[in-house]
């Protein structure tokens, strides 16, 4: 059935026609399936660790400290390298297959990447369903973490190039709507699992892992390439085919053009991670990077890794510290939802300064309740404040599923011109890998030494942030990426003084003839 159209702005002032057809709603569906793959590896290892059997087998230390009550105080039973180690393995070497990856992204396209990430996971996802040790585990896992790194360098800008200019930010946080669905999905498998009897349920939860991975391996090989890809390696008629097919239309000979015309100036660019230190890539270069650590600073992924064993260590039990995650997973779905409906209408910018505002009361409401209520060694939260806890928690997340989370991806897959669009990707996944790993091997020990001051340090970070993007960050939205350098870089009142006078010129007769205003100097 065809479908309704919709003309999205072009840098010369006209309109390209475009459809939001079928198969682009099935390809980025099919691409996102990466997303659900990296939130599955998200979910499923704070969930595993948390479980008796996994941690006698494999961590037997950590299962005594965790078992002898009065041992150690309510925030340091899970303090523990290697254990930090078997979630951050993950994110060490998806940070080195991002470099590879850009490559292939590069010289072989879009398409073939997630494939070879779907590989990657399915091999993982082997190893770690049978590991016997845990030097079998930790190779598990390191494979999972190519794929991440290579699922997260070609989805983003597979959806970000197939996608029409007016949904491109709807379409993209698909990929960060089927992280938060693997999230929830992975919680409410452990929750199962963790009831089985006999003590093999953490390699349910971990084999499961496969369900996702093949769908991403399956959606890798029925996808069509992006026409950018096609074009940038001189397959000329192809892209034109696939730029006809996926919009719904023949009259595509303009936005055909200005494809061309932005490979050209890619392929004279010799050397792109060179090129990405130029002062006209400054921009999104330092935003991209920015945006990355930021993302990592709101103490997310703390959460999101250690929450079933977060919750136990504040005193939730076992149980409840599983159905509490469960919950939190949900409200995670939920938001992200939000922001597919909203990031195209109100903005990025808006998005992320209103859930900074709500990120930072929540972690000061979270830092207070635990320091009048759990500041001893040992105790628990009475029920009321639990509760009030876990609604902060929630409160939180849901402010991050909307904003941060997804926005974090989105905004510097579509800043980055052609020419240096996969070394920007690579870049991006390399530094979110970096301080994702950092976070997830000294959460444990920081939340151990901290106790709950690790979320005034994670809050004092959300304002800091929040001010970054009220400074430093344009909108982007309903903005083509051809014409990013020119119509927002080259119109802010900072990051214009790195263009060329010749594009600054060009940047406002642009934005004037399309009725663009540059919302960060109201």
């Amino acid at each position: 059935m065809p479908a309704a159209g919709f003309a999205a702005p072009a840098s010369s002032g006209v309109e390209f026609e475009a459809k939001i057809t079928p198969i682009v709603i099935i390809s980025c569906i099919m691409a996102a399936t990466g997303g659900l793959m990296f939130g599955y590896d998200v979910g499923v290892s704070g969930g595993v660790t948390s479980m008796d059997p996994f941690l006698l087998k494999f961590f037997p230390v950590v299962h005594r400290k965790k078992n002898l009550p009065g041992e150690n105080s309510n925030y340091c039973k899970y303090d523990n390298q290697g254990l930090q180690l078997f979630t951050s393995s993950l994110y060490l070497a998806g940070l080195t297959a991002t470099f590879f990856a850009s490559y292939t992204t590069r010289t072989l396209g879009r398409r073939p990447t997630m494939l070879i990430a779907g590989i990657f996971f399915i091999a993982g996802v082997v190893l770690n369903a049978a590991a016997q040790d845990l030097a079998m585990l930790i190779i598990g896992r390191i494979l999972l973490g190519c794929g991440v790194g290579f699922a997260n360098q070609a989805v983003p800008v597979f959806l970000s190039e197939i996608a029409p200019t007016r949904i491109r930010g709807g379409l993209n946080i698909l990929f960060q709507l089927n992280v938060t669905i693997g999230i929830l999905f992975a919680n409410l498998v452990n929750y199962g699992t963790a009831k089985i009897k006999g003590g093999w349920g953490w390699r349910l939860s971990l084999g499961l892992a496969g369900i996702p991975a093949l769908l991403l391996t399956i959606g890798a090989l029925i996808v069509s390439e992006t026409p950018n890809s096609l074009v940038e390696r001189g397959r000329l008629d192809e892209g034109r085919a696939v730029l006809k097919r996926i919009r719904g239309t023949d009259n595509v000979e303009a936005e055909f053009a200005e494809l061309v015309e932005a490979s050209e100036a890619a392929k004279a660019v010799q050397h792109p991670f060179r090129n990405l230190l130029s002062r006209k890539n400054r921009a999104p270069l330092v935003i991209a990077i920015a945006l990355q650590i930021f993302q990592q600073l709101t103490g997310i992924n703390a959460i999101m890794f250690y929450a079933p064993v977060l919750f136990d260590t504040l005193g939730f039990g076992s149980d409840a510290s599983l159905y509490s995650t469960v919950i939190t997973g949900a409200v995670n779905v939920v938001s992200t939802v939000v922001s597919i409906y909203s990031v195209d209408k109100l903005g990025r910018r808006l998005l992320l300064l209103e859930a900074g505002v709500q990120m930072f009361m929540a972690q000061i409401v979270i830092t207070v309740l635990l320091g009048t209520n759990l500041s001893g060694e040992t105790g628990e939260l009475s029920k009321s404040v639990g509760i009030v806890v876990v609604v902060m928690v929630c409160t939180f997340i849901s402010a991050f599923a909307w904003s941060w989370g997804p926005l974090g991806w989105l905004i510097p897959s579509e800043t980055f011109p052609l020419e240096t669009r996969s070394a920007g990707q690579s870049i991006t996944v390399c530094v979110n890998l970096l301080f994702t790993f950092a976070i997830a091997q000294a959460f444990l020990s920081m939340l151990c030494h901290m106790k709950y001051g690790i979320f005034a340090f994670f809050s004092g970070w959300v304002l800091i942030m929040s001010l970054f993007v009220f400074f430093l960050l344009p909108e982007t939205k309903n903005i083509s990426i051809e014409e990013m350098p020119y119509r927002v870089w080259g119109s802010h009142w900072f990051w214009k003084r790195f263009m060329e006078e010749e594009d600054i010129q060009k940047g406002y007769s642009a934005a004037n003839a399309n009725g663009f205003i540059d919302n960060t100097k109201l």
